[in-house]
């Protein structure tokens, strides 16, 4: 590294504009006529600095705000793109992903299943965009937080005359009577209105505001808190939301407790308004839709069990109680970081079929067989040589292609091929029975399957949420509002006075809001004799101004 030694004894690092201690322009500084830069107090920043090595190379790319652009428009328009189609979570799960949106959407399904569109949040390289956006926002940051923490901390009162002049605000006055007594009279001007002042050698430097300079990189903070936040949602144990779907007195696993809990299903409650029952100002509405139209109540008494010991695959758990609780809608069932809302149900689901086997002519009945349908058996013995064989079962039966196939696992739709072996058929007759319909492949069977009964149970859907994330989301929000507020409603002020002689030399800088500070300078100057500084933005546009006037004349 190559320093550079400034005048006044300072030593300032490599690619400095401004002397960090008394503000004289380097040989760095190509603009000797213009306003000086001060958007960090002409600071070495490292990527404008260094760009020999892989490291340089690397700081100075996620260093440039243009990069982190970009990168934002590149996230927002994957985003967009992943509002096309659904996402896999809500599409049918009885269908592979891969071959559900080739079939929904042809080509540009399987394109956008093949790039990872499918499952947009948690693809790989969408997560790489988030980890670059905060590599570039931790970057861009520091390349700049430091180098202006470093200027602000060592800047010393009397600045470089050079530095004085080529400030926005400037102006001289040549005062007769003592200087310094003026400088007092402007000295307390300026504390009246909050600046805090600091002398060396009766030159002054008033500033106030200075932490709305870090209004920006605390907005980068809470940024960069929020993306990890968001990221650490794809980490196991940090966030689920899942749905489990529990039927009337069963026990199912619940999916993102890694096997530890387990929820029973006790009992499901379905309530609806009716007249009788209502308010008056309900009943026109419960007119208009029907009774037992509008539910007003429907929870699943839950059961919460633990699983004792460890999780092994297929084997039957030992469970533990937990706890009991109502679960209604906004009333979940909490426990250990998790809760369970209450979200969906389905009333009357197919519990099991009954069926008898009977002859065709005599209607004679050889017995009545039971089908589980969730987990039916392949043969049914009903003695003295009668049996039936379950060749093939469709939970959710449909024709594709002239083909029997089933939509979902679910037994919306049962329908069945059944194989009929009597005394008389001992190599069996074959039937698809479904709801309303029974078929024989050429119509001759001796036998016959007919309905014999149903049992239904209500199915309850429940929501299973655990969020560890969201105090982390919730702070860096936080975080980036403090940062808006702290850069937008305030505003960096100093107001430098040097004596030279009987000449007090008056600068002032802002970071935003320059008719403010001059305000602020203005009334601090009321009873002193200095003059007030010209706005040399404003002159020189004054000028251009009257110039055009005199060509146009």
């Amino acid at each position: 590294m190559s320093e550079i030694k400034c005048e006044c004894g300072h030593v300032n690092p490599e690619g400095t504009i401004l002397c960090e201690a008394c503000g004289k322009p380097t040989e760095n500084d190509q603009s000797k006529e213009k306003l000086l830069d001060m958007r960090y107090e002409g600071s070495a920043r490292r990527s404008q600095t260094y760009n020999k090595t892989i490291i340089d190379k690397v700081w100075n790319f996620f260093s440039s705000v243009k990069v982190g652009i970009w990168i934002i428009f590149i996230i927002l328009v994957a985003s967009s793109i992943g509002t096309i189609f659904p996402q896999k979570d809500y599409i049918n799960q009885a269908i592979p992903a891969e071959m559900y949106y080739e079939q929904e959407y042809g080509f540009a399904g399987e394109l956008y299943y093949a790039l990872g569109f499918h499952d947009l949040y948690g693809s790989w390289w969408y997560m790489l965009l988030i980890a670059a956006l905060g590599i570039s926002l931790v970057i861009a940051s520091l390349d700049r937080f430091i180098p202006l923490h470093k200027s602000l901390k060592t800047q010393r009162v009397t600045r470089h005359e050079s530095f004085m002049k080529r400030q926005r605000v400037y102006g001289t006055t040549v005062v007769d009577e003592e200087p310094s007594a003026e400088i007092e009279k402007a000295k307390q001007g300026l504390l009246k209105r909050k600046f805090n002042v600091r002398e060396e050698d009766g030159n002054i430097l008033a500033e106030k505001n200075r932490f709305s300079r870090w209004g920006p990189y605390v907005n980068h903070i809470g940024i960069i808190i929020f993306l990890i936040g968001a990221m650490l949602r794809f980490f196991p144990g940090m966030y689920v939301d899942e749905t489990v779907w529990v039927r009337e007195g069963e026990t199912e696993l619940i999916p993102g407790t890694g096997g530890q809990y387990y929820l029973k299903n006790e009992g499901f409650i379905y309530e609806t308004y009716n007249s009788e029952s209502s308010d008056e100002i309900f009943n026109s509405a419960i007119s208009r839709a029907g009774e037992d139209a509008i539910a007003s109540n429907f929870q699943t008494n839950a059961v919460l069990y633990e699983r004792k010991g460890e999780y092994i695959l297929g084997a039957e758990p030992e469970l533990e109680k937990v706890k009991e609780h109502a679960v209604q809608v906004n009333q979940p069932l909490k426990h250990d970081n998790y809760a369970l809302y209450q979200v969906d149900y389905k009333l009357n689901e197919f519990k099991s079929m009954s069926f008898n086997v009977e002859n065709k002519d005599s209607e004679e009945s050889f017995g009545t067989i039971k089908v589980d349908l969730l987990n039916p058996q392949e043969t049914y013995d009903l003695g003295e040589g009668v049996s039936v064989e379950l060749v093939n079962y469709f939970p959710d039966f449909t024709l594709e292609g002239g083909e029997p196939a089933t939509k979902t696992r679910v037994p919306n739709n049962p329908a069945f091929v059944f194989r009929m072996v009597t005394p008389e058929t001992p190599e069996g007759e074959i039937a698809l029975v479904a709801i309303r319909q029974n078929i024989e492949p050429n119509g001759t069977n001796q036998n016959k399957m007919t309905f014999a009964g149903v049992e239904t149970r209500n199915v309850s859907g429940l929501t299973v949420r655990k969020d560890l994330t969201l105090w982390i989301l919730g702070a860096g929000g936080a975080i980036f509002m403090i940062g808006v507020i702290q850069g937008m409603y305030w505003n960096h002020r100093r107001v430098w006075i040097r004596r030279n002689g009987n000449e007090i030399m008056l600068a002032g800088h802002t970071n935003k809001n320059w008719f403010g500070l001059k305000n602020e300078i203005n009334k601090a100057l009321e009873h002193t004799s200095i003059s007030i500084p010209v706005d040399q933005v404003e002159a020189e546009k004054a000028q251009e101004q009257k110039i055009e006037k005199k060509e146009e004349a």
